[in-house]
C-alpha cells in the first residue's frame, strides 16, 4: 500500500460477469464506507485489446494491459484481483504472491487439490512478507446471512442437528445452448459442483462453524454433447454445413449427503437444470432450540424459528434484515430500504480493503477455500466410486470457517 497517499492500487484479471462485479464494488466502497485506504482503480487486464479498452472505459479502470505478468510485474500495483476461469488461479495468484501482492481470488480457489495446496503455502509465506489474500466468496457478505451466523455463535439454536443447501439453476436446459467454457472441465474444473456447489459448502461451513468431514455424493451430465460456440479457440463451429459439437466434460448437477464435524446431518444439491430456477439459493439451519433459513431469492430476509417460545407463541417469523444496526447496513439506506446482489461484492471490499489497511489476515482465507476444494475433490471421489461413503481429507493446516 502506498504510504504516501493511502491508496491501494488495484489490478484486475478479467472483464466479464465477475469483473463486472468487481468494478462496481471497487468504485463504490469508499463511496459508501469510511475506510483505512482508498482503493485506486489502475489496471484491468484482459486478452482482447478491444474488449479490454472498452471494459476499462465502461467499468472505470484508468489503464488496460492484454498480460497479466505486466500487471503483477508493476511496482505500482498493490492488489491483484483475478476474476478469471479457474484453470488460470493458480498461476496468477501464486505469480502475484511472489512478487508481494495483496490477493483477492474468485472461488472456487483452484481446479484440483493440489492446485489449492500450494496457492494455500504460498499464502502463509507471503504473509510473513506482509502480503495478505481472500477467496472471493461473496455470500458470505449479504447481511441476512451474516445475521445467520450470528444467531448460530449466540446459541440461539442450540445444538446444530441438520443442515439443508441447494443452489437451483436452469441456464442450460437448452441442449442447443453452446459448450462455453464453464463446460469443460479442463477450463473450469468441475460444472454445477464447484461453480454453485462451492457456495453452499462454503455458506454451510461459514454459519455453523462446523467442517463437513465425509460425504456420499452422485453426479449427472444430462447433455453430453453441445454445439462449439463460433468463437471457439481455432475449432471449426461448422463441419460440411452442420454445427460441429463437443463433449461436455463437467457435472450438469450433483447431489450429496454429508456429515458435519459436530454431528450434524447435512444433504446438499447443485444444478444447471432445475427448470424455471434461475439463481435460486436455500439454506437452512435446525437445531434442537430452533430453526433458521436464507433463501437468496428473497435476499434481504431471514426466516427464524424460536422454540423456546411459549407454544401458543411459536412458528417462524420474518426478520427483515435492513437495520442500520444488523451487519453491513450502517452505512446504507434506512430501514426497509433494500439492497441487491451487487452489495455483497461490495462489502467484499469493504472487509478486504479494512483488513489489507490494518495488518490483518481477510477470510475467507486461502486455508479456508482449500477446505472447500477439499469437500469438492470427496464429492468427485464419491460418485466416481458409485455414491459410496468418502470422508473428506485433512487440510495441512487448521482452518478457520
Amino acid at each position: 500500500m502506498s504510504t504516501t497517499d493511502n491508496q491501494l492500487r488495484v489490478g484486475m484479471v478479467g472483464y466479464a460477469f465477475m469483473g463486472a462485479a468487481h468494478s462496481q464494488a471497487w468504485r463504490t466502497v469508499n463511496r459508501v464506507y469510511d475506510l483505512p485506504a482508498r482503493a485506486r482503480m489502475a489496471l484491468i487486464c484482459g486478452r482482447d485489446p478491444v474488449k479490454v479498452a472498452e471494459a476499462a472505459d465502461r467499468l472505470g479502470w484508468e489503464e488496460h494491459t492484454t498480460d497479466w505478468r505486466e500487471l503483477v510485474a508493476r511496482p505500482d500495483i498493490d492488489v491483484v484481483d483475478i476474476c478469471t476461469p479457474g484453470d488460470s488461479h493458480a498461476e496468477i495468484a501464486l505469480a502475484a504472491l511472489a512478487a508481494g501482492k495483496h490477493v483477492l481470488c474468485e472461488k472456487p480457489l483452484a481446479n484440483s487439490v493440489a492446485e489449492a495446496r500450494e496457492m494455500t503455502a504460498a499464502a502463509a509465506t507471503a504473509r510473513a512478507g506482509g502480503a495478505r489474500s481472500m477467496c472471493g466468496f461473496n455470500y458470505r457478505r449479504v447481511p441476512a446471512v451474516a445475521l445467520m451466523r450470528q444467531l448460530v455463535a449466540d446459541g440461539r439454536l442450540g445444538e446444530i442437528r441438520h443442515v439443508r443447501a441447494s443452489y437451483l439453476q436452469d441456464w442450460i436446459v437448452d441442449p442447443q445452448f453452446p459448450l462455453v467454457w464453464r463446460l469443460r472441465k479442463e477450463v473450469s474444473g468441475s460444472g454445477a459442483l464447484g461453480d454453485i456447489g462451492a457456495h453452499i459448502i462454503d455458506l454451510t461451513q461459514y454459519v455453523t462453524g462446523q467442517r463437513i468431514a465425509g460425504v456420499s455424493a452422485v453426479t449427472e451430465t444430462f447433455v453430453k454433447q453441445r454445439p462449439l460456440p463460433a468463437e471457439s479457440s481455432g475449432l471449426a463451429a461448422q463441419v460440411d454445413g452442420a454445427a460441429a459439437t463437443g463433449p461436455v466434460t463437467v457435472d450438469d448437477a450433483a447431489i450429496f449427503i454429508a456429515r458435519l464435524d459436530g454431528g450434524a446431518l447435512a444433504t446438499y444439491e447443485a444444478t444447471r437444470f432445475a427448470t424455471g430456477r434461475k439463481n435460486a439459493l436455500r439454506v437452512e439451519i435446525n437445531g434442537s432450540l430452533g430453526s433458521v433459513a436464507f433463501d437468496l431469492e428473497r435476499l434481504n430476509e431471514l426466516e427464524f424459528h424460536d422454540a423456546t417460545r411459549p407454544a401458543a407463541e411459536q412458528g417462524f417469523s420474518r426478520i427483515l434484515v435492513t437495520e442500520s444496526e444488523h451487519p453491513y447496513l450502517s452505512a446504507w439506506w434506512p430501514p426497509g430500504h433494500i439492497i441487491g446482489y451487487e452489495h455483497s461484492f461490495t462489502h467484499q471490499m469493504r472487509d478486504f480493503i479494512e483488513a489489507v489497511a490494518t495488518g490483518v489476515d481477510p477470510t475467507p482465507s486461502f486455508a479456508d477455500a482449500l477446505q472447500v476444494q477439499l469437500v469438492l475433490d470427496a464429492v468427485v471421489r464419491s460418485a466416481e466410486l458409485g455414491s459410496s461413503w468418502t470422508e473428506v481429507e485433512p487440510a495441512l493446516a487448521t482452518v478457520a470457517v
